[in-house]
């Protein structure tokens, strides 16, 4: 056996990106907590100011955050004018950091990131044992995350794209149909359908029940009464005859995703549509290698897998299964037909049909 030769312009590559990468971790924490302090919005209210201007106005330690916006200047996060010592976001800036529940606002991502570092010392724990995760073991920061990185991307594409691109429900939505949200999380896909389709009925059902609860009192803070949600696992939820019957990012979280998709193949009226949105991943490890799959192969290491192998069967599809494995999973469903329908960068929508 030949013995590999260290390339020292390999690991020089190498180390340079792996530099950016640990610059990146550390500038991700200092986006957090800057969200999490309101600092970036009070400093885009605000305008070019000095760190003492910006304490007074936060009333947060002037020496924190002169640390904090030095180390922001230095990733490029905010800009710094050394002639007069201040600080600013430009609208690229704000738009990225301080711009909360908009497509362009990335603190939701850093959030989901953030929760896993807190609770690292089980992640490594389960990774080591090969043990299953409950999802409800999670961080309630990544609750949190999840909605909030998720949520940006619903109201953007759900009901003005990914809904129109099903054969025909669009319209009957609008004429007043059933629809059911399977693995709704805090229900932000739920509420989005609810207020679009006044005239439709909305049962969003999950099996966490403390996200249930906060989606419960979200749609009632905003006064909907055509949205109602339960908790339940995604093989026994009540109710039949829907309309559509959607799983948003969460079909390859289930331990038996045959098995769900089987119960709503059962609980779809005649002609009935079920709506897949996955995480856009390609088939094969080899053509899935960029950036994208590489953090969503990373929570699949930790969220993903680890929750569904707690659960019945644990198939473990994880986040990056593909079209093709996917497709495989709704016809051992039941369904005959499927198709991709539509798709972003981030995401693709199957239609299901029996």
């Amino acid at each position: 056996m030949t013995e590999a030769v260290f390339n020292e312009d390999k690991f020089a590559e190498l180390q340079g990106k792996v530099m950016g990468d640990v610059g990146g971790a550390v500038g991700l924490f200092m986006a957090y907590i800057g969200d999490q302090a309101g600092v970036y919005e009070a400093l885009e209210k605000k305008g070019a100011c000095t760190h003492i201007e910006l304490a007074e106005a936060t009333g947060l330690d002037e020496r924190y955050l002169r640390e904090w916006l030095s180390s922001n200047a230095a990733f490029g996060y905010v800009d710094y004018n050394g002639d007069s010592d201040t600080f600013s976001l430009s609208p690229e800036q704000a738009a990225l950091f301080a711009h909360d529940g908009e497509p362009t606002c990335m603190q939701g991502f850093f959030q989901a990131v953030v929760s896993q570092y807190e609770t690292c010392h089980t992640a490594v724990d389960v990774f080591k044992t090969g043990k299953g995760r409950p999802w409800g073991e999670q961080s309630s920061c990544c609750f949190c995350g999840t909605d909030r990185f998720f949520r940006p991307g619903y109201a953007a594409n759900l009901v003005a794209n990914w809904i129109p691109a099903l054969d025909g429900v669009d319209a009957l939505l609008k004429s007043g149909g059933k629809i059911a949200d399977i693995g709704c999380g805090l229900g932000s896909s739920s509420i989005l359908m609810a207020e679009s389709y006044p005239g439709s009925q909305v049962h969003g059902f999950d099996f966490h029940a403390p996200s249930i609860e906060a989606a419960t009192d979200k749609a009632k803070s905003v006064g909907l009464s055509n949205v109602s949600f339960g908790v339940s696992a995604a093989k026994e939820f009540p109710g039949n005859d829907f309309d559509l019957i959607c799983i948003f990012d969460a079909l390859h979280d289930m331990g038996d995703p045959v098995g769900a998709a089987t119960h709503i193949r059962k609980a779809l009226k005649p002609g009935g549509k079920f709506m897949v949105v996955e995480p856009m991943a390609a088939d094969s490890l080899a053509d899935n290698l960029n950036l994208l799959a590489g953090i969503f192969y990373g929570f699949s290491t930790t969220i993903c897998v680890p929750t569904s192998k707690a659960q019945e069967v644990g198939l473990g599809l994880g986040a990056q299964a593909g079209e093709a494995r996917l497709t495989e999973v709704l016809h051992a469903a039941g369904f005959s037909h499927v198709r991709r329908a539509t798709e972003t960068p981030t995401n693709m929508v199957l239609e299901a049909t029996a």
